[in-house]
Parts: structure tokens; sequence; C-alpha cells
């Protein structure tokens, strides 16, 4: 992949995303999904931050942006992607082994390291359906 030439002039938050203003005048935003750490930070964690050669860098939230991200295609979650990173409490591993799916490529579709097929896709989110059905049939 082509590094960025991306000159960032600008950061702010909302509730759900990370904007960035670039050298050229455009706005650029990203979901703090990506970004657990700046999602729960506070306003004052937020804004300090150093600019570095190839990204934003928040030391003591340990958190990382690169210039580069804000200019993806695909910066905002798929619902699968927005599923998983919003139930931090399922585990990956334990889902992706009942439902017979491969968890390291759980993972990276998860990530955004690789991108199912539409038919994976659905695959996937009828297993989540399966298991939430099994929830709400549960009584006391």
């Amino acid at each position: 992949m082509e590094e960025s030439n991306m000159e960032i002039k600008r950061i702010w938050f909302d509730k759900e995303y990370i904007y960035a203003m670039g050298a050229n005048g455009q706005t650029y935003r990203q979901s703090l999904l990506w970004y657990p750490a700046l999602k729960e930070a506070t306003e004052e964690q937020r804004i300090n931050y150093t600019l570095g050669s190839d990204g934003i860098h928040w030391r003591h939230l340990d958190t990382d942006i690169s210039y580069e991200s804000f200019e993806y295609e695909d910066a905002e979650p798929t619902l699968l992607q927005r599923f998983f990173l919003t139930h931090k409490e399922i585990n990956i591993a334990e889902f992706a082994r009942r439902t017979g799916f491969n968890a390291t490529l759980l993972r990276n579709y998860i990530n955004g390291f690789k991108r199912p097929s539409k038919e994976r896709e659905r695959e996937i989110l009828e297993a989540v359906h399966s298991i939430g059905k099994e929830y709400t049939a549960a009584t006391f």
C-alpha cells in the first residue's frame, strides 16, 4: 500500500467519531469503535497527543492512528464488525469454535484485515442470530 502524504491540521471528537482536517481543508472521520481507548478516554486524555511523521500518537493511551487510515474507503465498521466491536463480552475463539468458523479468520474480518464475502458475512450473522434466539428462549 502506498504511503500517505496527508498532513493533519486539526483533530476533534464527538461521541462516535474522531475527525481530522487535512491541510487541503477536507474533513475526514473514523469510527471510534476501531479505537476503544480513545472512545472511553476523557477529553483531557484525547487532547494529549502528538503528531508524528506517519500518524497521531496518544502515549498515555497506547494508541496510534495512521494518517493513511483516514483515507480508507471503509473507515466505518460493517454491521458484522460493529456487532463484535460493541460486544466485547463475546469470546471470539469460543464463538468460532461453537459455530465452526476459523477463529483467526473471524478476528481478521472483525478487525478489518480481511473482508468476508457477502455469503460468509451472512453465515456469521446467522450464527449470531441463532445464538441470540437461544438466549431469548431462556425462561425463568
